[in-house]
């Protein structure tokens, strides 16, 4: 007969032991490998704590900075060659420029026994001059055109050089008649004081910028001899 008890009994039995039987199953998997349920879920980025706000800086431009001076006038010159209102005596008139040679000096005349002194540098041996011109044409930073018998002594020289700072005619030129020569500045002033150009007078740019604002076209000019060995007029350029 079937006894229906002993069937709920063992219904129950196998029941209960296929339960067990998955949960093992089931754990000893998840201990092999754990399975992600739901990996669409992405984990949050650990966070981070606050930084505290700076303070408001305003916007700052880089301070301009002007580019070094090309005037070579800041080489210190000896107290005599520096510019100077002296003593001295002459019969020429206010305005007049003296070239004193053998010293070196350029002589402004004020009037009432006083000049304006400036230390020049003047023609080397057997290029200085003589003589007495007037001022026919004024430039500022000239350009340079040396000419064919200075190229020939020095072949190495520019054929043309346009006016600035590395001209050696410097920031002014005064020229004189219609010779070649003329007084001008300098891209080296240590010169000064000394028997080194090719006839033409030599200043410092900033004494030749004083000087040239001085001047007028058609200024009387006085060269005073230094031997009787010289260039001929007009026969060098600087």
């Amino acid at each position: 007969m079937f006894n229906l008890d002993t069937f709920k009994n063992y219904s129950r039995a196998v029941a209960f032991g296929a339960v067990a039987f998955s949960a093992f199953a089931f754990a000893g998997a998840a201990n092999a490998a754990p399975v992600q349920l739901f990996p669409f879920f992405q984990p949050l980025p650990p966070m981070t704590a606050p930084q505290p706000l700076q303070p408001y800086q305003p916007y700052q431009t880089t301070p301009y900075q002007a580019a070094p001076s090309e005037d070579q006038d800041a080489v210190e010159m000896p107290a005599r060659f520096r510019r100077q209102t002296v003593s001295y005596a002459t019969r020429e008139a206010p305005g007049t420029i003296i070239i004193d040679t053998p010293n070196t000096y350029l002589y402004y005349v004020l009037g009432n026994g006083q000049a304006l002194r400036y230390g020049i540098g003047v023609g080397r041996d057997g290029f200085t001059w003589s003589g007495i011109q007037s001022v026919s044409r004024k430039a500022e930073w000239p350009a340079w055109t040396p000419p064919a018998e200075m190229i020939a002594r020095q072949p190495y020289l520019p054929r043309h050089m346009a006016g600035g700072p590395g001209n050696p005619l410097g920031a002014r030129a005064m020229y004189l008649g219609s010779t070649i020569y003329r007084i001008h500045g300098t891209n080296a002033p240590e010169t000064i004081g000394k028997h080194v150009s090719s006839g033409c007078i030599r200043m410092t740019n900033d004494d030749v910028t004083d000087l040239y604002a001085r001047v007028n076209v058609g200024t009387k000019v006085i060269v005073l001899p230094m031997t009787e060995r010289r260039a001929e007029l007009g026969a060098a350029t600087r």
